[in-house]
């Protein structure tokens, strides 16, 4: 199979709303997200400027059901993904097309008390509510360690 064509998308933003979660027909779980991307460039006067570009981002599965817990608008994160167009009729008859995202992969970027702060998730796990990680099924202070 020849490689000839390439569709790949890699986007650093951040969520212009919270994630919304919902579920196709045959029950497998799509969150939608909004990002918000800067581009720069020059004006007239030779001034930079930053000019907000805004993308659609489909996120399918457990990933999906992740971004919905975990973050929330304003939060920074990373998408892997692809370009996806459809087309579809409205009820007045009238032809639609739109293209978006998506997401293979999605990492989630900056602290947990970035966004809106809806968890204690951050890039290297989830912490304790003042910064520090908790390792995954650690015990809390006073509880017996089993070794």
């Amino acid at each position: 199979m020849a490689y000839s064509n390439i569709n790949r998308v890699v986007l650093v933003g951040r969520l212009t709303r919270d994630p919304e979660l919902r579920a196709t027909p045959g029950g497998t779980s799509v969150c939608s997200l909004r990002i918000a991307c800067n581009a720069t460039r020059r004006d007239a006067e030779g001034d930079y400027q930053d000019r907000p570009n805004f993308f659609d981002v489909s996120v399918f599965g457990a990933p999906g059901e992740a971004v919905h817990r975990y973050m929330g608008k304003g939060a920074q994160v990373a998408v892997d993904g692809r370009l996806e167009w459809r087309e579809w009729e409205t009820a007045e008859q009238e032809r639609r097309q739109a293209v978006s995202i998506v997401a293979d992969a999605v990492q989630f970027l900056g602290s947990p008390s970035a966004g809106s702060g809806r968890s204690d998730f951050g890039l290297d796990g989830p912490t304790d509510g003042e910064g520090e990680l908790v390792a995954a099924g650690a015990a809390s202070a006073g509880d017996e360690v089993p070794f």
